[in-house]
């Protein structure tokens, strides 16, 4: 009879079911499959195995008389880390419950992981008030899995009540809060908690550190995002795939496409993901024949574009008037590669022709789609009609749109801004008072502008920045500079109906000319000014900055809904295509 100790390497050693089920019936033979040792490690390597032997594992667990805590815990476990058996977790975890046995840290842990996964609130909280009784809410990473089970639900104020409430943190702790701001778009909140890390003096772990880059591109903080990539190269930190991306992604949105090409050159291992976050670099930067010099690398590097890649890909060319690439790519996709088009496909194919001035052509191909189109592709093809002056069109669309989405301000205000521009300002009354009646909420524009590892946002007219006297003085000086360089303002964007020189002093007041101003008083000479708006550029915003990058001598990176501008000595890099 072969010894205990042998038998649990041989059971270690197994890789395939044949040979688990080999010394499973041995040890039947030999009268010794109720030892609770030799059967817990056989569940071990059946559960936890790469195959996942979920199946092999739960029968073996079933034949056993008096499982110990060991042999449920790791049969939770296993069923917790499936893609596919998470729910049998938490049916294996109500059997433990009724059997009377208690649970320890260990046994919650791996039930709230089946709970993330599943996104089961009722469970979940459920799991914590168990917690609560069991006084297992002391353990830290007890609470690091609560905390990471509100933060997959969505309820991110939770989390933060049980962080403040720890006695002790470890660096998930910290991970977790970051993470958990990032992904519910409150980037602040996860900024502050990120410095409060800092000033504690917690080691930032790679997981962490692909968080806040994230955080930084979003809000174009470039400084603390370049102080992030520092601080891996003094901690000599492996930059594996998903920091790489994150910091590729985080140097293209905050406009610097030559660092982000230079980490993604030094990446070891790049993935689809990592090639596509590249491609979409360039594409939004306006750069659309490099954005397909690195497709074409990417397929000599023989990685398979997925929906995402393509995505990039016909935005790029979107971006930069690529008509016939974006249509070449938008058959290949399906022919060489299977992929079937999805509805951000159809939406950069509707823009592309709207871009190039192919209204007619963008209609037809929405009426032509296979799938139902969205009220984005509608609203698209609106903003062409209003640009190239199908009025006409743009009448029949508006009206589909409000049927389409009756509680969306963003859709009345774009309705509103066609009939504007076409002077029916009767029609622009009706729509603002159905926007009114149906009680739809628009979205406030603002930009916002890093200095010394603080975000500065603005909005229009805003009077709330403590250095506002000085800001708008310089806005003085810009206004006075603009018109002595005989730049004529562009009133026909904006919407309202009252005199021209109240259009203007309106547009003098737009958030990024606050940004920029702000930008020219504190941002050193030689230096780029970059702003993050979050709505698209205006007409007369874009023209004046032209005009603003020349006379004070300054690079001005903007970053809007749609896309860069890069502004140089009275030029900017979308050549006015966009």
């Amino acid at each position: 009879m072969i010894d205990s100790g042998p038998l649990v390497a041989f059971i270690k050693q197994c890789t395939s079911l044949r040979e688990l089920k080999t010394i499973h019936a041995y040890l039947v033979r030999t009268g010794r499959s109720q030892d609770t040792f030799l059967a817990s490690k056989l569940i071990e390597s059946s559960a936890l195995s790469r195959a996942g032997h979920l199946d092999y594992a739960h029968r073996i667990f079933s034949w056993t008389h008096y499982p110990n805590l060991f042999m449920w815990n790791t049969l939770i476990r296993g069923f917790a880390i499936s893609d596919s058996s998470s729910m049998k977790a938490l049916s294996v975890y109500r059997d433990m419950h009724a059997s009377c046995l208690i649970p320890n840290s260990f046994t919650v842990g791996f039930v709230l992981k089946a709970c993330c996964r599943l996104l089961r609130p009722h469970e979940g909280n459920q799991i914590h008030s168990q917690i609560i009784k069991l006084c297992l809410g002391i353990e830290t990473p007890v609470i690091n899995g609560l905390m990471r089970f509100y933060v997959s639900c969505g309820d991110i104020d939770a989390a933060r009540v049980l962080f403040d409430e720890m006695c002790e943190r470890d660096t998930g702790s910290w991970s977790v809060m970051v993470s958990g701001y990032a992904q519910h778009g409150r980037p602040r909140e996860a900024l502050a908690i990120f410095r409060e890390m800092q000033s504690q003096n917690v080691e930032i772990d790679g997981f962490t550190l692909a968080s806040i880059a994230g955080v930084c591109g979003d809000m174009g903080a470039l400084d603390l995002g370049k102080w992030l990539h520092s601080y891996t190269d003094r901690r000599c930190m492996n930059i594996d795939v998903v920091l790489g991306t994150s910091l590729v992604d985080m140097y293209a949105k905050c406009g610097s496409l030559d660092d982000a090409m230079k980490v993604f050159q030094k990446m070891g291992e790049k993935d689809v993901r990592a090639w596509s976050t590249m491609i979409g670099g360039y594409a939004v930067h306006g750069y659309g024949d490099k954005a397909l010099d690195v497709f074409a690398e990417m397929k000599r590097a023989k990685v398979r574009p997925n929906c995402v890649t393509f995505t990039s890909v016909l935005c790029a060319c979107s971006h930069s008037g690529l008509v016939e690439q974006g249509c070449r790519n938008f058959e290949i996709m399906w022919s060489d590669y299977g992929i079937k088009p999805q509805i951000e496909h159809y939406g950069c194919m509707v823009d592309l022709f709207c871009r190039a001035g192919l209204v007619n052509r963008a209609h037809e191909f929405i009426k032509n789609m296979p799938i139902e189109p969205n009220v984005v592709l509608w609203r698209t093809l609106l903003s062409a009609c209003k640009a190239h002056g199908n009025a006409e069109l743009a009448e029949q669309i508006s009206r589909q749109i409000l049927e389409l989405e009756p509680q969306s301000g963003e859709s009345y205000v774009l309705v509103s801004n066609v009939y504007a521009s076409l002077g029916r300002w009767s029609s622009v009354s009706k729509v603002r008072s159905l926007m009114k009646d149906k009680k739809a909420k628009k979205r406030h524009g603002w930009s916002s502008i890093e200095v010394d590892f603080t975000v500065h946002e603005f909005v229009m007219g805003d009077e709330s920045h403590p250095e506002r006297e000085e800001i708008y003085k310089m806005l003085d000086q810009m206004a006075k500079r603009l018109k002595q360089e005989g730049h004529a303002t562009t009133t026909q964007d904006v919407l309202h109906d009252i005199d021209e020189e109240e259009k203007e002093h309106a547009l003098g007041l737009h958030s990024e000319r606050l940004a920029i101003a702000y930008g020219l008083l504190r941002i050193s000479e030689g230096l780029p000014i970059r702003i993050v708006k979050n709505l698209r550029v205006c007409r007369d915003c874009h023209e004046a900055t032209k005009v603003i990058s020349r006379i004070y001598k300054r690079d001005i990176i903007i970053r809007d809904r749609v896309r860069f501008h890069h502004f140089r000595e009275g030029k900017c890099s979308c050549n006015d295509y966009w």
